[in-house]
């Protein structure tokens, strides 16, 4: 009875968001960035631009499934890290909650310091949960402008090592080509099976002003009011969503269509916090849920007035997004024709590229 109480908020959400088709296969990306003192356009980018990533890699297939995204984050190369520990810091884990990333990324702060490439991807080799599925698409982005030789592990044992679990180093040099190849940052994406790529870490989209962003920026504000906070992480989480999207227009208002447009997509997903997402999930029982847990709007409804409640806000987050798809689909294709000349040597695509071209070994491909 639970299960049947909660089924047609199963079928209004399955075509809205293609999470639904149950798959256990995962693209797994840990970012292992440089937050030394020249770093700030690295950070500035990876801040900037993890929404068009997410944007990008959120039409992946596995099987004709979607598979989940997750991201984990480190930081090394800064005098504020642990010298014992080598200047390096797990920022975050591998998790599902972009919101919770972007603030990780907001947070880095950059400073001098020594960056040993062979020891940061040692220790996201061991400290990280990269699953034995020979299905999962797993991937390490390292990324700096120093050799890549320095310090005592050796990057030459430890990208083997990578290679040898199927996760694979792609290494991306923040400056010169040839420079980067010549300080080893070529030979550690060649021993890791990746590739290697340089980027002008201090390049910046610019903004095209289009006339469909004030009608998308409007819908997520509407968007917003369909998420339903529950349980002990509800309130933090929720406010953190907002404190995401302001992050975003603080860098530009391109940053925050972007972001919106993630929103709508299948990878951001909020199970463990929103109600709407955690009631498209097929083993979601409402009635398990402790009072305590429930939002003060829902806490003095009855069973079905709850269900009633679920059933409008996931119709109507339904609407909201098929409307920003549609908008961000006309913005996209009116942007293209003004974004000709727009710099290829950014972090963005230096990932997504490398995804999508190893992807293929794992069997996902990208439908848009």
């Amino acid at each position: 009875m639970k299960k049947l109480n909660l089924l047609f908020v199963l079928l209004i959400l399955t075509p809205l968001f293609s999470f639904q088709s149950a798959t256990n296969n995962s693209i797994k990306v840990a970012l292992l960035l440089d937050t030394s003192n020249s770093m700030d356009g690295l950070i500035d980018q990876a801040k900037s631009q993890l929404w068009n990533v997410v944007n990008e890699l959120s039409v992946a297939k596995c099987n004709g499934e979607t598979p989940k995204l997750e991201i984990a984050l480190y930081e090394y190369g800064n005098d504020q890290l642990s010298m014992r520990e080598g200047y390096i810091r797990l920022v975050n884990p591998f998790t599902r909650d972009l919101d919770l990333i972007s603030e990780k990324l907001f947070s880095l702060k950059t400073d001098g310091g020594s960056e040993y490439c062979g020891q940061v991807i040692q220790s996201s080799l061991k400290a990280l949960d990269w699953d034995e599925n020979p299905n999962d698409l797993k991937m390490v982005f390292i990324a700096g402008n120093e050799p890549f030789d320095q310090g005592n592990v050796d990057f030459r044992e430890v990208c083997k090592n990578a290679r040898n679990r199927e996760i694979i180093i792609n290494t991306i040099f923040c400056g010169n080509f040839e420079k980067g190849a010549n300080t080893f940052w070529k030979d550690g994406a060649y021993i890791g099976g990746g590739n290697y790529m340089n980027i002008d870490k201090d390049v910046q989209y610019v903004h095209i002003k289009t006339p469909f962003d004030d009608k998308i920026i409007e819908l997520n504000k509407q968007l917003n009011k369909t998420y339903v906070a529950y349980g002990a992480r509800g309130e933090k989480s929720y406010l953190r969503q907002a404190e995401q999207d302001k992050n975003a227009y603080s860098m530009n208002e391109e940053v925050a269509i972007q972001r919106i447009s993630s929103k709508s997509k299948s990878a951001y997903k909020n199970s463990h916090w929103d109600l709407i997402d955690a009631a498209s999930d097929e083993n979601f029982e409402l009635e398990s849920l402790d009072e305590n847990d429930l939002p003060k709007e829902m806490k003095n409804m009855t069973k079905e007035e709850r269900i009633k409640y679920i059933e409008e806000k996931a119709n109507n987050r339904k609407e909201i997004v098929n409307q920003i798809n549609e908008l961000t689909l006309m913005r996209d294709k009116y942007v293209a024709q003004q974004r000709v000349n727009d710099p290829e040597n950014m972090l963005d695509k230096a990932i997504v590229n490398s995804v999508k071209k190893q992807a293929a070994s794992k069997n996902f491909v990208f439908e848009k």
